[in-house]
């Protein structure tokens, strides 16, 4: 039983670092424009299915695979935000008009990458081969490489919203536009840095899904929903509580597999997701009303 316990938590560490690199994209852009990206696992979707073309078809291997989908992401959230964002700057109904065009963005993601790449079900290798044991039990060297990886990335991000002018100006521009715009500040530069910088997380962790899951058109519908639970369980606007809230979801999510099972699972997240906005509203790392 405590192998079973100890497994079972490891894999909870896995998901969760996964769980934080999706999230975290989201935090970005609503810390930044204040409003909820619904395109996010599309863009998952996108990144995963450019490392397959580089990796797979183009034949030039996995890194370039994912620094390709990392970037095709990145510009793909730029033209979000250009052209089905922008547009809306100051409309009073900016919150309400952004949920359905980044939903429109959505809709043609998928709907392209079904024309283009067929929904014939495609796989990217991973990136080592292999087992590695950890606190006694055996996980995927690539799993083990997620380990280290998602945390190295969130700090590199939090690194670069303190400790850089450009991440500051993000920060900024996302606590008062008005004043941000006065003190010089490009807003609408930050605007499209921010969506870039979510898509490009994004389009990361689509490219290190589709070595362990199989990479399908509708592939960014599960992990959009999971992101949305973390972001709302750990309170909106901080890449901190973001990424904590990713490693706590992550082990109750294991813990419900193991002993509710797969079906119940997803039911229990959801209600655990109405209890926090019910009694914390802001999370349970943010501040009471």
């Amino acid at each position: 039983m405590t192998e079973t316990l100890l497994a079972t938590l490891v894999s909870g560490v896995v998901l969760g670092s996964l769980y934080a690199l999706m999230a975290s994209g989201l935090s970005v852009v609503w810390t930044t424009l204040g409003v909820f990206n619904f395109a996010h696992g599309a863009l998952m979707m996108f990144g995963a299915y450019i490392a397959w073309t580089v990796s797979e078809a183009a034949g030039l291997g996995l890194p370039a695979g994912i620094l390709a989908g990392t970037a095709g992401a990145a510009f793909a959230g730029v033209v979000i935000e250009r052209l089905l964002v922008r547009p809306f700057y100051g409309n009073r109904n900016m919150l309400l008009v952004t949920v359905m065009t980044t939903l429109a963005a959505m809709i043609i993601l998928e709907k392209g990458a079904q024309i283009i790449w067929g929904a014939r079900l495609k796989q990217l290798p991973r990136l080592i081969d292999g087992e590695v044991s950890l606190l006694g039990v055996a996980i995927s060297a690539h799993e083990a490489i997620l380990l280290v990886l998602a945390p190295a990335v969130l700090i590199a991000i939090w690194r670069f919203t303190v400790l850089t002018n450009t991440g500051r100006s993000l920060r900024a521009v996302g606590q008062n536009q008005d004043s941000a715009a006065l003190i010089g500040i490009n807003v609408p530069v930050a605007f499209a840095l921010a969506f870039g910088l979510s898509a490009a997380l994004a389009g990361l962790t689509g490219a290190l899904l589709g070595s362990i899951r199989f990479i399908t058109p509708s592939m960014g519908a599960e992990p959009l929903v999971k992101a949305m639970i973390v972001v709302i369980f750990g309170g909106l606007g901080s890449l901190g509580a973001t990424a904590g809230a990713a490693y706590i979801i992550g082990i109750i999510e294991a813990l419900l597999i193991l002993w509710l099972g797969l079906y119940w699972t997803p039911f229990v997240l959801f209600l655990l997701m109405i209890v926090v906005l019910v009694f914390r509203p802001n999370g349970i790392f943010g501040g009471r009303e």
